[in-house]
């Protein structure tokens, strides 16, 4: 596994590629452009990154040891908004279509430019923050960059803890976040709770906040930690 510096960097990939050298040298590449970087070479080693980390990017080839990338794809896809770029040799037509239709935004074939793909990175990370800057169900608004939520259209005065657990909670739509996973996320972005306890205090109180009777977001999977339903 690589990792960057977290706290200097913006955006976080994972790199799934079972060539050893290739995927090296993929996230060697990534790292020199200030992004946090890791790597998988298998399906199962790449879940067990996705159940603990969050990924903006995840960059994968679609032929692996342990299963298919077109697979992987949809299993992340239904548990984050993550974008996806896919990197393979496997470049027929319908290989890229399929690609595309379920959820890739971008297909790169190998042999591949490595300057051509940090161009392409950018651009997909900058297009899907655009469309995850605002959290909008008709009743529950979240504004993102400005850090303010409305319910019904009336402002909502969240806390800066309770703010960025919605945003924890929100970007692992339909995730399982521990407690530890989830406090020590909230750590890193200054949000400092002792325990599950404290953190269960500020979740119920962000609960009266947001929900009524027709509408739950929050769960608690008992002993485990929160999903965002």
């Amino acid at each position: 596994m690589i990792a960057a510096e977290e706290e200097r960097l913006i955006y976080t990939i994972l790199v799934l590629e079972d060539d050893l050298e290739l995927n090296h040298t993929i996230c060697a590449a990534l790292q020199k452009e200030n992004y946090c970087v890791y790597n998988a070479h298998t399906c199962k080693d790449a879940q067990f990154l996705a159940t603990g980390h969050t990924f903006d990017l995840v960059i994968l080839d679609v032929n692996l040891p342990d299963g298919d990338g077109f697979q992987f794809c949809k299993w992340i896809k239904a548990r984050s908004n993550v974008s996806i770029l896919f990197l393979s040799a496997r470049d027929l037509e319908e290989d890229v279509l399929n690609g595309y239709e379920i959820g890739a935004d971008d297909y790169v074939t190998k042999p591949f430019s490595m300057k051509i793909l940090l161009k392409k990175i950018p651009v997909i990370l900058s297009r899907e923050a655009k469309k995850s800057s605002i959290y909008d169900d008709g009743f529950l608004k979240v504004d993102f960059e400005l850090g303010a939520a409305q319910v019904e259209g009336n402002t909502c005065p969240v806390t800066p803890t309770e703010y960025h657990i919605l945003k924890k909670l929100i970007g692992h739509k339909g995730q399982l976040l521990t407690y530890s996973v989830l406090l020590d996320s909230l750590w890193e972005d200054g949000i400092e709770l002792l325990d599950k306890h404290v953190l269960a205090v500020n979740i119920n109180r962000l609960r009266k906040k947001i929900e009524t009777e027709e509408h739950h977001y929050i769960s608690n999977v008992y002993g485990m930690g929160y999903v965002w339903k």
